[in-house]
């Protein structure tokens, strides 16, 4: 006899389920079986997928993301060469998916249609997206209904999905996904269906989820969404049923040795599924998810879901955390870390911000990727130091480390900042610059602008920019465009230059002398970046002016009547990508003590390392 052990948590009632915030495109009615024995998934699924476009579909398009990983000749595994954030592919871990049935709910059979396409590289061995021949054209604003049957392998925990040691799972990307029929930059209406790519992430339209899931009965579960029903089966089994709306993703995770903790913040239930070695940091999860919503909520708009779920993975399959879902993420913390290295923090903040960047506002992360990562690395910056102060990241022995700060340097300290621009297909950075191009300058490109502008026309921004595209796909020219809107003032010589072109800036004071009564000094603008620096001159007679350089001159020289002391570009420091700092001040005199080198050398390699290393966990 089934028992049921929780019914329907106020089913229709929950604000979750009753916003209808985003359009319902893809909606997915999903059964699974876990075995945890073979390490599969078998599946049926019910997608309702409307055609919101003005024109007639013939075909669909979906993403079979588990196939990454099938064998080495995968598109993926070629990018990443079986690597991905200091995590190495396992050998015996290969996965896969595959359909087993898939037919319309207007009679069409589909399954014998199906065919593997490679829209980015024309590689003939990957399998990460297909395309369904519709007998039957799909016009304009109709819906149609697909019943699919799939089954999938797990590989073992590798690039943020799969199974670990001791029945841990995380289960992502998991189930056939439709693309997203929508104008290309052409104007035409086609299928947005790219294949997995080593540094790509996801794209897809929202709908509403409910998922059942069946399981061993010893396994605890979290996933996207709410959980409404548990129901005991035979066997040792359970069926955990969860829905979500507004939602484009789902991702769920299971294991025996979690222990949940609970913490209610306003209308949120926060959610924290640790691991038992280092359960005590649930604290620390929860004050950073706390400051978190605060701060989105001060700043963009109130978090729109009721639930955030927060998932603390094993040290043995640490390949999954720092990784975000709606209203779902993975964080990362070791036992005996204390609060000198805020990584529990850095990661429950960072991951959050995604909640937002990634959740809502939904821009495309194959194609210009820095809208989620790069904008949510800034914000990152933001709650960081403002929220734990000085060393955000790190505090040790006297050396601290703000969060914004080590962005900057891992953007500087690049060995080819004009390698590429930032506004680039995910796969198509060159080999090695992704992280730095996606996160942390594209955070410095806008940690600059607000400095330029002030920070409460940069809230102005942010907040007219979310409001006005959340649920709706942004792509850089809406920010763009909300900038100028807002501000009432053409921006576009600013973004053009840091996000379309790869210029770097760093301006120098070359030359100062001092000729009896006399004195002249130049001043060179050394990348091709153009940005309106201010200069400060300091005389020998303890006068001061301070003037704004903006010419489009590379090198210029300025003479005065009287003698200098010293000449400095950027007093207040606004220009964070200024890649060189050194070079931005000629002093008369410059006296420095042995100590004051080795402090400043001292702390820029802390800070090197630990932008590294934060980099790394997500």
């Amino acid at each position: 006899m089934i028992k049921v052990w929780v019914i329907f948590l106020a089913f229709f009632s929950s604000s979750v389920f009753a916003q209808n915030l985003a359009p319902d495109i893809a909606n997915y009615d999903i059964a699974v079986n876990l075995d945890t024995k073979a390490k599969t998934l078998t599946a049926s699924q019910v997608l309702t997928w409307t055609n919101t476009s003005p024109v007639s579909v013939n075909e669909l398009q979906f993403h079979l993301y588990l196939n990454a990983f099938r064998d080495k000749k995968s598109t993926f595994m070629k990018e990443s060469g079986g690597k991905l954030r200091n995590d190495s592919f396992k050998k015996s871990g290969y996965g896969n998916i595959y359909v087993t049935h898939l037919k319309s709910g207007r009679g069409e059979e589909l399954l014998g249609g199906i065919k593997y396409i490679q829209p980015d590289d024309f590689n003939e061995d990957d399998r990460t997206v297909i395309s369904v021949p519709l007998e039957k054209d799909l016009k304009a604003g109709e819906t149609i209904m697909l019943e699919i049957g799939f089954k999938a392998k797990l590989p073992e925990v590798f690039a943020r999905t799969g199974y670990g040691a001791n029945d841990y799972y995380l289960i992502g990307q998991w189930f056939p996904k439709i693309g997203v029929f929508e104008q290309n930059n052409a104007g035409n209406w086609a299928w947005n269906c790219h294949q997995f790519h080593a540094n790509s992430e996801f794209y897809a339209d929202f709908g509403t989820y409910k998922v059942s899931i069946t399981l061993p009965e010893s396994l605890k579960v979290g996933a996207t969404g709410q959980q409404v029903l548990t129901t005991r089966l035979k066997n040792g089994l359970k069926s955990v049923v969860f829905e979500a709306n507004d939602v484009h993703d789902f991702a769920w995770t299971a294991s025996p040795k979690f222990k949940v903790f609970e913490k209610k913040w306003k209308h949120v239930t926060l959610k924290a599924m640790m691991q038992p070695e280092h359960s005590s940091q649930y604290k620390r999860y929860f004050d950073a998810a706390e400051k978190s919503l605060a701060y989105f909520e001060k700043t963009l708009g109130a978090y729109p879901y009721s639930t955030l779920t927060m998932v603390d993975p094993p040290q043995e399959s640490s390949g999954s955390g720092g990784m975000e879902y709606p209203t779902f993420m993975t964080c990362g913390s070791y036992w005996g870390v204390g609060k000198w290295l805020k990584m529990a923090e850095i990661v429950t903040v960072h991951e959050f911000g995604h909640q937002y960047f990634q959740g809502i506002l939904a821009s495309n992360e194959f194609e210009q990727s820095f809208l989620d990562e790069g904008f949510n690395q800034y914000m990152e910056g933001r709650i960081m130091d403002e929220s734990y102060g000085s060393g955000a990241q790190l505090s040790l022995l006297g050396f601290k480390v703000g969060d914004m700060e080590s962005s900057r340097y891992s953007y500087v300290t690049m060995d080819y900042p004009e390698m590429a621009s930032i506004n680039n297909p995910s796969w198509k950075y060159p080999k090695g610059v992704y992280g730095e191009l996606t996160y942390t300058k594209t955070a410095t490109v806008l940690k600059t602008f607000e400095n330029l502008v002030g920070r409460e026309k940069m809230d102005l921004v942010l907040k007219s920019y979310y409001e006005k595209w959340k649920f709706k796909h942004p792509k850089l020219s809406d920010f763009v465009e909300t900038v100028n809107s807002v501000l009432n003032e053409n921006y576009d010589w600013y973004f053009n230059q840091a996000f379309e072109k790869s210029y770097s800036c760093d301006y120098s004071v070359d030359t100062l002398r001092n000729d009896g009564n006399k004195s002249y000094f130049i001043l060179e603008r050394e990348g091709r970046f153009k940005y309106p620096v201010e200069v400060l001159i300091g005389f020998e007679d303890g006068s001061e002016e301070v003037f704004v350089w903006e010419s489009d001159k590379s090198r210029e020289q300025f003479d005065y009547g009287k003698r200098l002391d010293l000449v400095k570009i950027d007093p207040q420091k606004k220009n964070l990508m200024d890649l060189n700092l050194i070079n931005n001040q000629y002093a008369v005199k410059a006296p420095e003590t042995f100590l004051t080198k080795y402090n400043a050398k001292a702390l820029f390699w802390l800070q090197h390392f630990v932008s590294a290393f934060l980099f790394w966990i997500g």
